[in-house]
This record gives C-alpha cells, structure tokens and sequence, in this order.
C-alpha cells in the first residue's frame, strides 16, 4: 500500500524526529511512503531549486497514486492542510495525528467527513500503536476473521 505521509515544512520542522518515526513505522509494516522528502532533514535545500508550481504538481501528483495519508497536524501549516482536504475530495482517507496538547485547528477538528480519522497521541508508543491501527485498517487486515 501507497501513504502519503504530510508534515510541516515552511511551516516548521520542529517535528522532523516524528516524521522520521512515522516513515519507520508505515515502512515496517511493510508499506510504501510515497513522499519520503517530508522526513528528509535536507528538503528545503533540495527545494531550493524547484519553483512552487513545481512542488505543488510534485505533491499532488504523489497524493492521487496513494492508497491513503498520515498527516501530522501538530504544527499549524497551511501546506498539510491543503494537502489533507485534496486526500478527502480525492477520496483518500486520512489519519491526522497530533500530540497531546497541542492547539489543532477546529476545521480538522471538527470535519464529519467519514474518510478523516483525528488521533491524539502521548508518545511514540502511542504514535505507533495509532498509525498501525490506521493502516491496518485501511489495508483490510483488520477485517480478517
């Protein structure tokens, strides 16, 4: 399975650790994270030479091939919710997880979409309990009698 992990990157990159967890737990589930340059440390530097039209169409393009999204929403960012709303009008669910504390915005909050999951977390214990039951989920392998 194909996930689209989103974070922070203009926005921050206090959350770059997290990040780089999430990318070591969706891959020893044995799935693919398509936008492995959101845990690069270097993505800003290697964006440097692309225009914004360029990363846009880049994103989107990762997004439409995958399966579904972990978004980290602790840090406000305008990116990764843009990128969260174009997951749910392209009918890709979604897991926004945050840590505990943290002010996330009400629009996350308080979506009804049936395709949006929000997950608060404590710990990187948590974390990867939550993002596992997630894809879990999403691939069926919960559904197995």
């Amino acid at each position: 399975m194909k996930v689209f992990l989103s974070g922070s990157i203009r926005g921050g990159r206090q959350n770059l650790p997290v990040y780089q967890q999430m990318v070591q737990i969706v891959e020893n589930q044995g799935h693919d994270v398509a936008s492995l340059h959101v845990a690069d440390p270097h993505v800003e530097e290697n964006e440097a030479g692309m225009s914004d039209s360029e990363i846009y169409e880049r994103d989107m393009h990762i997004l439409d091939g995958c399966d579904c999204m972990v978004a980290e929403v602790s840090l406000a960012s305008t990116g990764v919710g843009y990128e969260v709303c174009s997951a749910l009008n392209l009918g890709i669910p979604v897991q926004c997880v945050y840590r505990e504390g943290s002010t996330v915005s009400a629009m996350l909050l308080g979506n009804t979409n049936h395709l949006i999951l929000l997950d608060e977390y404590r710990d990187e214990k948590e974390l990867e309990s939550l993002i596992s039951s997630f894809l879990d989920f999403v691939s069926g392998e919960d559904l197995q009698p």
